[in-house]
């Protein structure tokens, strides 16, 4: 089964063709970081005017290079939510003049569900049930994976998800838009214990997790080196914040998976390309004797494989829509 995919939820473009939820025929993605850089982070309007621009072109050329013809599509399917909204609007609209047009189902995917299935590409062997931590710009979750579609969340953070905190962390410490590679650069060069950062608890919750007090800690770290006229160790900081973060993610994901008995553990989302977070979680899943799951780098952000792979599953599991599907800045998983 072919899918045609479209994921559109944020600054990329991103159309794939993907069969039978695990091989990938192309996965073309436009990304928009350049267009934003000058402002320092997504700019609504113009992300939703690019993926206009670019999505028909994009979607040809998909086809073009995994070697099929229209009527090769088996249905389509694309991100519904979450997201920005009129970013998720005109991949869905789209997708959705696509799959008429076709005469092929049209599949709803939820965003979060997709980067669980960017495992599924990477890692064929790998089933449900298990358990997953997605870290992204817009979510940190640990995520309960039972079956291909049915997910519960067990712990979350109550504020700033871990990737929001990663670009406010880089613009304060100067560096360019997107911040997490520039932070994962710059922080390998750095002390990792010179700055005292919090690592916070939520209390009689186990699991959920709290960025904005380290994001807040960073600011005020490097405002107050600016005042006093000292010499901000910015390396030494960059590795300080990436451990704080890593401090408050792995420990928890691991004693989520010890409590449901994983033996089995994923990670997916933009932040998991980071190489500090990829290490302490290998480490950790060594010592418990579990099997650690990380996509490539080039699966760890938003692209279109990773939706073209749970709509196959979401299709075999009877999920299809109507063209009055409608797009949603939020939804719960």
């Amino acid at each position: 089964m072919k899918i045609l995919s479209f994921e559109s939820s944020c600054d990329e473009t991103a159309v794939a063709v993907v069969e039978n939820g695990r091989t990938v025929l192309t996965d073309q993605i436009f990304s928009q970081a350049d267009l934003h850089a000058v402002y320092g982070g997504v700019v609504p309007e113009i992300a939703s005017r690019s993926h206009v621009e670019v999505i028909s072109r994009l979607a040809q050329r998909a086809i073009e290079v995994a070697g099929i013809s229209k009527s090769d599509i088996d249905a389509v399917g694309v991100t519904y939510a979450p997201g920005l909204i009129g970013t998720v609007l005109v991949g869905l609209n789209f997708a959705k003049a696509t799959a008429l047009a076709l005469g092929v189902p049209l599949i709803p995917v939820h965003h979060i569900k997709g980067h669980v299935a960017a495992n599924y590409i990477a890692y064929p062997e790998l089933e449900p049930p298990f358990l997953c931590l997605a870290i992204s710009g817009g979510n940190t979750l640990i995520i309960d994976v039972r079956t291909y579609t049915d997910m519960h969340i067990i712990g979350a953070t109550r504020d700033d998800a871990a990737g929001e905190c990663f670009d406010k962390t880089a613009r304060v410490l100067g560096l360019p838009y997107p911040g997490g590679k520039h932070i994962d650069k710059l922080s390998q060069g750095g002390d990792d214990k010179k700055y005292k950062l919090p690592r916070t608890h939520i209390e009689g919750s186990a699991y959920d997790m709290s960025f904005s007090g380290l994001k807040t800690a960073v600011i005020n770290t490097v405002h107050n080196a600016e005042q006093k006229g000292e010499t901000l160790d910015r390396a030494s900081l960059a590795a300080s914040f990436v451990a704080a973060v890593s401090d408050t993610l792995v420990p928890r994901t691991m004693a989520a998976a010890r409590e449901l008995g994983y033996k089995k553990i994923a990670i997916a989302g933009g932040v998991a390309a980071n190489t500090r977070i990829r290490a302490d979680f290998k480490k950790a899943a060594e010592k418990d004797g579990c099997t650690l799951y990380v996509p490539p780098l080039s699966l760890c952000g938003d692209n279109g494989a990773m939706i073209g792979s749970q709509a196959y599953y979401e299709y075999l599991a009877g999920n299809v829509a109507g063209s009055d599907l409608n797009a949603y800045a939020n939804m719960e998983l």
